[in-house]
């Protein structure tokens, strides 16, 4: 385990900028509610709420209303609370696989706070979904959902199909007690699904998730992880240094403007700029893609090699941009290991300032566990408070949580503060 200890990249003429930061023990918290997401938080007023878990339709796992909101005057508080002091929002129903609305289950991983709704009761969720070609059936007329051909093993056995996950936006006016789906942010379509025999991870078949999402200037940008083929898969033309090419970290965008109306809005990056449509195919993060010699390899490979489920916050005290991100070696979503990146570039919109994200290090490692979801979190001291700050805004120190996994050891909590230097 990592503990205690100061990292700091060598300061070279490729990377200048990479503060230092140091992990430190801490009074274990465990949070007493479901969490297989990043952690949507947002202050009320004097209150902080948070938004954890997962709701809808699973033939996989089962239909959910665990996706649940707790109130606190600060997060420890509200981290702390116990499993009575969560409750069920108001959440649109899944409509049938032939008709338009909500399919699948969502999780939500990031919530805006509309700047111009002063009572802060305005909040867009951007979700994490996930579908099958039960629930999400091929519509040849729209070109939507996918067809159950050749389609790769899931989590629960070689019986259990694979997921697609999609990112999409809800819409609350009243604090995030009731929601309003918008629709889809991003997604990637049937003819970029990996499927057998090349599909062998236990993974996605495909698609785009594990969403953190960070408003910069007239957008909000969206760190995601890229699990689909970079074009149309073909089985006798597949490559996998292709699929390398296209998968880890990617960002897209939307204007702050179209968050009530977002489908077919977002523009994902093409290595030049935002130029992609929201349903077609970009180029990662060039700096968090592993390098092969490195171990880096595809999301449908049985032993990994990517970074994923990236959540972003800006610090002040540093003054630049935080991302904490898992790393997957091995067969469904296994990895150890969790690991950080800057970006000093505080305007996201300027030429390719959205890509300029520091070599990733080492963070935290647990062996024996996988570890999922890793977030900084605010503290309850009155500057924390004061400065209402969440996940997407942090200072000089914040507590580190990461969902823990291993056989009769499954909890998502906290052992440790990090400490940041300039």
């Amino acid at each position: 385990m990592v503990v205690g200890l100061v990292f700091q990249a060598c300061k070279s003429k490729e990377e200048p900028f990479n503060p230092k930061f140091k992990l430190l023990p801490a009074e274990k918290v465990k949070f007493n509610s479901f969490v297989d997401c990043n952690m949507a938080e947002a202050w009320i007023g004097d209150t902080f709420r948070i938004f954890p878990g997962k709701y809808g339709e699973d033939p996989l796992w089962g239909y959910s209303l665990n996706l649940k909101y707790s109130d606190g005057n600060n997060a420890d508080e509200v981290f702390k609370n116990t499993a009575k002091d969560f409750f069920n929002p108001i959440m649109p129903k899944n409509v049938l696989p032939t008709e338009d609305g909500l399919h699948g289950a969502v999780w939500f991983e990031t919530v805006y706070q509309d700047p111009n709704d002063k009572s802060g009761k305005t909040l867009f969720g951007i979700y994490h979904n996930e579908n099958y070609p039960e629930t999400y059936p091929y519509n040849e007329k729209t070109g939507q959902g996918y067809k159950n051909n050749k389609w790769p093993q899931g989590l629960t056995g070689p019986a259990s199909p694979a997921a697609v996950c999609r990112i999409g936006i809800m819409k609350s006016i009243d604090g995030g007690k009731s929601w309003q789906n918008k629709g889809i942010f991003i997604e990637d379509l049937d003819p970029r699904m990996i499927l057998k025999p090349h599909n062998t991870s236990n993974t996605f078949a495909g698609g785009v998730g594990d969403p953190s999402a960070v408003a910069s200037g007239y957008y909000l940008y969206l760190f995601y992880g890229e699990y689909g083929y970079p074009g149309v898969y073909d089985e006798k033309k597949y490559n996998k240094d292709t699929e390398w090419s296209g998968q880890c970290i990617s960002v897209a965008r939307i204007a702050l403007k179209d968050l009530d109306n977002p489908v077919g809005k977002a523009k994902r990056w093409d290595g030049e700029g935002f130029n992609i449509p929201y349903n077609s195919f970009g180029r990662p993060v060039q700096s968090l893609v592993i390098p092969k010699e490195q171990g880096g390899g595809s999301a449908s490979s049985p032993t990994g090699g990517f970074h994923w489920g990236p959540s972003v916050s800006w610090n002040d005290y540093l003054d630049c941009w935080v991302m904490m991100m898992g790393k997957v070696e091995g067969k469904s979503w296994k990895g150890d290991k969790v690991y950080i990146s800057f970006n000093k570039n505080k305007d996201l919109s300027k030429g390719k300032n959205s890509q300029d994200w520091t070599k990733p290090q080492l963070f935290f490692q647990k062996p024996g566990y996988i570890l999922w979801y890793p977030s900084l979190q605010p503290l309850n001291t009155p500057e924390d408070i004061s400065e209402k700050r969440t996940c997407l805004k942090l200072g000089k120190k914040a507590r580190f949580f990461v969902k823990r996994i291993k056989p009769g050891d499954d909890e998502y909590a906290s052992e440790h503060f990090v400490e940041f230097e300039k």
